[in-house]
């Protein structure tokens, strides 16, 4: 979506086209699916009030993920966030699959696995990773999205495979 078209599309137009790509990021920042809900949500009520302080120097995507990146990052630090537990990991850990071939629920085992491993390393690495692999960024669109050069981008990718092969070998 380019910045001429925005004048017409609604946000519910951007929801539909981004939405499903922020939760996901988002659920990679808080490894809660109740709080990815609100975030999200949070986050696209943030992007229609701004909507006006896009300058089109970068694609509409890249701004959105910015001003979640941004958003996650604000909330991880929050005072809530640090003094209020919540038992949705606890669900998220207890939820299963239905039966299915031995290949599909071995696969399924080797996922959650690595789920677990990109989810449980520090913020700096486990954002790198998502980014990167999950969210097929460059190197350079990375950089540019958290505002690093793109040698630390590098660097912390190198460090969090390093992190999770260590997880996985030990684990």
């Amino acid at each position: 979506m380019r910045l001429k078209s925005m004048e017409s599309a609604t946000i519910e137009d951007v929801v539909e086209q981004y939405g499903e790509d922020v939760w996901k990021l988002v659920f990679s920042y808080v490894r809660q699916e109740q709080a990815a809900d609100d975030l999200t949500q949070e986050i696209f009520i943030k992007v229609y009030k701004k909507m006006d302080t896009f300058s089109g120097r970068s694609s509409l995507r890249t701004w959105i993920w910015r001003v979640a990146i941004n958003h996650c990052k604000d909330y991880l630090n929050s005072w809530y966030k640090r003094k209020v537990f919540t038992e949705e990991d606890q669900h998220f850990q207890m939820m299963s699959s239905g039966s299915s071939v031995e290949g599909d629920v071995i696969q399924r085992n080797e996922d959650r696995e690595l789920e677990r491993a990109v989810l449980g390393l520090p913020l700096k690495y486990r954002e790198i990773i998502y980014l990167h692999y999950y969210a097929e960024r460059s190197i350079k669109e990375v950089s540019i999205l958290l505002g690093v050069k793109e040698n630390t981008v590098k660097t912390r990718l190198r460090r969090a495979k390093q992190l999770l092969k260590e997880g996985l070998v030990n684990g």
